[in-house]
Formats: structure tokens, sequence, C-alpha cells
């Protein structure tokens, strides 16, 4: 993602009134000499309208947009969910689920932050964490960095934390071809990482659906829930001449704290794709995941989703 680019309850009453309506017309009907098709006939026609109403889907601004219940999997919502198209940094969904998915994972082991991180976050005017050379951060650190204000340079050093070689490059190779194993078995067809935080060279993709299954899949994690559900975040870390210093993230997706029952998940952006954002919020017990790609503009992606949300909570 580039820095220039940025960054429900009728149902009752309508049931009730419909109701009204019908017990109205039996009634009516001994004393009718029409005949019973007549009579029907109006009874009929305010429950047409009912369902009529109920199944009309949002209109959104975003070319691709999908929703799910997370618990059953069902479909609630889709506009060319299986079209494929840039992802911007909701890329770093899947670099966070391969660092959760490592065997004997310690969040608290250290990272020391390195001057190729922050070159390449010069190098490409990308969003930023903000991490200081030879600072020593650990990896739960580095994952608020990457999924709150979306830290290209937080997604670098998992990515050569991760990885495996004798190189960065090749750790960076090896940990893109492990995005890429964990999208086949998830069973993401339409999905293909170029990179570890979205900035590719042209075949980074994926699909509205296949995004969501992953967003559905990471949330599965703990580590993954709590932090794409904060809002802000101070952290403590290590300077390179032992003293400490205090890093402030700031969560990039305004759901949060704007749409009642938000989760997450994350947010997205870039030439290519547009505005982009992967959600979720929970309601009565009931969980909605969704993802728009392309939409116009970082508020319009915030309407499209608040859209799809409202509109399957009422199903």
């Amino acid at each position: 993602m580039k820095i220039g680019i940025a960054g429900t309850h009728r149902v009752a009453t309508v049931m009730l009134t419909s109701g009204a309506v019908l017990t109205t017309g039996a009634l009516a009907a001994p004393a009718a000499t029409a005949s019973p098709a007549a009579t029907a006939a109006p009874a009929s026609a305010p429950a047409a309208a009912h369902v009529r109403a109920a199944a009309a889907k949002p209109s959104i601004t975003a070319r691709g947009g999908y929703a799910m219940n997370s618990g059953t999997g069902k479909s609630l919502y889709a506009k060319a969910a299986d079209t494929r198209r840039s992802t911007g940094s909701t890329t770093k969904i899947m670099t966070a689920r391969v660092v959760l998915a490592q065997k004997n994972l310690n969040l608290n082991r250290k990272v020391t932050i390195q001057k190729a991180y922050s070159d390449y976050i010069v190098r490409n005017t990308a969003s930023s964490a903000r991490l200081i050379v030879g600072d020593k951060v650990t990896v739960r650190q580095l994952l608020y960095g990457l999924m709150l204000p979306s830290g290209c340079d937080a997604a670098y050093a998992l990515a050569d934390t991760f990885g495996k070689g004798s190189t960065r490059k090749a750790r960076v190779k090896s940990f893109i071809g492990q995005m890429n194993t964990t999208a086949r078995n998830l069973g993401l067809k339409n999905t293909h990482f170029d990179s570890f935080d979205g900035i590719g060279k042209g075949s980074n993709y994926s699909t509205p659906r296949d995004l969501t299954k992953l967003a559905r899949n990471a949330m599965t994690y703990s580590t993954f829930r709590s932090t794409v559900k904060t809002r802000s975040t101070k952290q403590k870390t290590v300077t390179k001449s032992g003293g400490y210093r205090y890093m402030t993230w700031t969560n990039t997706n305004p759901l949060l704290g704007g749409y009642s029952g938000a989760l997450g998940v994350k947010t997205g952006s870039g030439p290519e794709a547009k505005y982009c954002l992967v959600f979720a919020a929970e309601r009565g017990g009931k969980t909605l995941i969704g993802t728009v790609l392309a939409s116009s503009s970082a508020t319009n992606r915030t309407k499209d989703a608040t859209k799809i949300l409202s509109y399957g909570f009422k199903q």
C-alpha cells in the first residue's frame, strides 16, 4: 500500500402488518360475494412485496465484493466474487497467517530491524510502521506493525525472519513460497502472491471470495483476532544501545469504532488495487466476514463494507 494513496429490525413490524392484513381478509371472506380467488389476491400482495424488499441487494462502488456467514460458510453477498484483482495490502493477511502457522512459534522472539527494511520503505514510498534500524522488536509487535499501520517494513522483517535460506533474498523468496503453498492448501484457486506486502510485480492477485476465505481461516488464530481488532497500541521496544523507546500504532480500519460489532480485518490500496477492505463483524451471536476490492475511494470502501454487513445481518 502506498502512502500517497492512503489509507438492523423491521421484520417483526412488517410481519405483524402482513398478519393483520391476512386476518382482515379471512374475516371478511364469508360476507363477500366475490370468488375465493378474488378474495385471496389482496392478502398475498403485501407478502410478495415483503419478499421483494428483503431480497434487495445493496449497490456498491467496489468492482468486486463478497460476504459469508463465518459460522456456516453460507454466502450472503456476491459481486464479481471470483474475478481476480490486485489486492494491495490485504496481502498482509496472508503474511500474518504464514507467521502464525510456524511450528513452535515464539511471539516474544526478538527481531533486529535491518537497514534493508528501512531502505525498502524509502525506495517504494511504502506504508510504514516506522521501525528504527537497530531496534529489537518482538514478533508479536511486528504483527501489530504489520496489521495496524500496514507497515511494509514489518512485513519485510517477518519475511526475512521466517523464510529459509542463507541470504535475505533467498529467505524472502522462501517466505513468499510459503504464502502460495498456504493459499493452495486452503483451496484458494484464484490467489497468487509475488510479494510479502502487496507491492508486487503484477502477479499478486486474489478475489473477494478467496480473500474472505483466507480471513475466515486467519480468524481462527487468537493472536490474529486480537491484533486486527486493536484500534491503537503503544509498544515498548529495545534500542540498539540497550535502552528503550515506545512505538504507537493506530489501525487504518475505520470500521473499528465506526460500525457496531466490527472485528477488523485489513485495509489495502494501490494504483492498480484502488481501495480494498477485508472486514468482519459480529452481531447477535452471528459473525460475518467479507471483502470489497477496487472501490473508488477510502470513504467508499468503508461505505461498501457497511452496506454489505448490514444487508447480511438482516438475512
